[in-house]
């Protein structure tokens, strides 16, 4: 053993292994190298030669593409999923199996009876998994629920959300995993994950829902076929209605194919006032949020945002920040033995959304959306 992982093994550190490379190499192997708690010590790559590279490059002890290897190790205490939705449901189970805490990225699964297994199965086995819910951790997303809990906006008429991107517009794109809705890929898996997540934090629970998903662009360039035209059958468009259980409508837009597309806004009207928050950054999807606030029938003004929920320290690439305070989030739960928000349970209601509005596109109608805890104590 390397006498960094013997220095790791004695210390109050969390070792960590790395599971998936895109996003995983980007957000998830700097952010647990950040964390003063936190150390990546093993990265895992189907591919050995480019696991090997990935560790030289960001100075990893130990690489592997043999999952076994990997979860036997005894000085990986919890393990990061960041690989295409399609994989994460049996690696987890793996994890698990192996006494692993998990962070996972979103959308968890591909199905939401997978999430709620993979929940059952962290409870029985006494582990603590988190999920990427990045957008709880962001400043002026903080400073709109502050705001809404202290009522400012009084009882709530609308809420509309548009999140219109550019980031699949360009046909020439290549098609790859993120083409195909058997593997989880489409704007809904990848951003309207978030969206039912916070539309659950901010506002509570949905009593019902219609929707209608789209695919502006049915075919893109293969870069295995040398550049012939394959079938994409992901979403890349979603609009829904749905319904509170208070009865409040709120409006979702959801696009990544947009060019010029506004961005990402969220705007909650009531009887007292009214809240913008949003950001016209179509290359970040966390720098450049701001949000303003108009007393009814008067200007918006803009919210400074305290300095007791600004990051320590911004990053280059906006996601970073708020990863690192989820990673803060899975150390503490660690630390105290417990799960803390945003857990599988709250991954098992943003997919149970996921799959109802595919459901509801599938049968052009509404659909109920059962309770959450009624649906986790099912078979």
């Amino acid at each position: 053993m390397s006498s960094r992982l013997m220095s790791i093994q004695s210390s109050d550190q969390i070792g960590v292994a790395v599971i998936g490379t895109g996003f995983g190499e980007k957000i998830h192997i700097p952010g647990f190298q950040h964390h003063p708690r936190t150390e990546v010590v093993a990265v895992y790559h189907r591919d050995l030669e480019k696991a090997k590279a990935i560790a030289l490059r960001h100075n990893i002890p130990i690489a592997d593409n043999r999952l076994e290897n990997i979860l036997s190790l005894k000085e990986v205490a919890g393990v990061s999923i960041a690989t295409p939705p399609f994989l994460r449901y049996e690696i987890a189970k793996l994890a698990i199996a192996a006494g692993k805490h998990l962070l996972l990225e979103k959308p968890l699964n591909l199905r939401a009876q997978e999430t709620k297994e993979l929940y059952h199965l962290v409870q029985q086995k006494n582990l603590i998994a988190i999920a990427d819910f990045e957008f709880r951790f962001i400043p002026a997303w903080q400073l709109l629920a502050q705001y809404l809990q202290q009522d400012y906006v009084g009882k709530i008429r609308l809420i509309k959300i548009d999140w219109l991107v550019a980031s699949r517009a360009n046909p020439e794109r290549e098609w790859n995993w993120y083409s195909r809705q058997e593997m989880g890929g489409g704007a809904l898996g990848a951003v309207g994950s978030h969206a039912f997540d916070y539309i659950s934090w901010l506002f509570g629970p949905i009593k019902r829902l219609v929707a209608h998903l789209s695919c502006a662009i049915p075919q893109r360039p293969d870069p295995n076929s040398g550049g012939a035209l394959k079938s994409v059958d992901a979403d890349d468009t979603a609009m829904l209605l749905l319904e509170l259980a208070d009865g409040t409508p709120i409006q979702l837009s959801i696009s990544s194919v947009t060019y010029g597309g506004r961005g990402h806004w969220v705007e909650v009207y009531g009887d007292k006032g009214t809240l913008v928050l949003g950001s016209d950054n179509l290359k970040d999807y966390v720098h450049g949020f701001r949000l303003m606030a108009a007393p009814a029938a008067k200007a918006f003004s803009e919210i400074e945002i305290p300095k007791s929920l600004a990051f320590p320290q911004v990053f280059t690439d906006g996601r970073l920040a708020p990863f690192i305070r989820v990673v803060d989030r899975w150390v503490e739960a660690i630390d105290k033995n417990q799960s803390l928000v945003p857990c599988l349970r709250e991954g098992v209601y943003s997919q149970l959304l996921m799959d109802l509005t595919h459901q509801s596109n599938d049968n052009k109608c509404w659909v109920e959306v059962p309770d959450l805890d009624e649906f986790l104590a099912s078979q």
